[in-house]
């Protein structure tokens, strides 16, 4: 199969892996350009929160504590461009606590994670994320 950017499957597959390369290179502005303005963000084992300000807000949360970086990225898409998902690995540093989890003091861990889209006109209207809260509390010493 020719991947020629015309297909919505091959455009969305693009908008996730951008997505992803700019979460890679903590552009946030760049994640942020992707997403609807009323994007539905769904936080493992959480609530959903939306829009675009809310996404920053989650976004500030997460680098306050966390250094990340995504490897291994698989994404899948249906055949529409509708719909998609991607499994990864993440490569973290633990470096401030965050409420209501274990203090840091700078533990690296590696887990495996994924998340589920949804395409609306180009752009990310729902991400929601999973990985195994336990796993990562069991390697940073919790």
């Amino acid at each position: 199969m020719k991947i020629d950017g015309t297909r919505r499957q091959d455009r969305a597959t693009e908008l996730v892996l951008a997505y992803y390369a700019a979460f890679n290179r903590s552009d946030r502005a760049a994640m942020l350009a992707l997403l609807t303005d009323d994007v539905a963000h769904d936080l493992n084992q959480g609530a959903r929160e939306i829009g675009r300000e809310a996404f920053t807000a989650f976004l500030q949360r997460m680098d306050a504590s966390y250094s990340e970086q995504l490897r291994d990225i698989v994404v899948m898409v249906s055949p529409d461009g509708r719909r998609a998902a991607a499994e990864y690995v993440v490569h973290g540093t633990y470096h401030h606590s965050d409420a209501g989890l274990p203090e840091a003091s700078g533990q690296t861990y590696v887990l495996p994670g994924g998340a589920f889209f949804e395409i609306e006109d180009e752009r990310i209207a729902r991400v929601s994320n999973y990985y195994n809260l336990q796993d990562w509390i069991a390697q940073v010493g919790g």
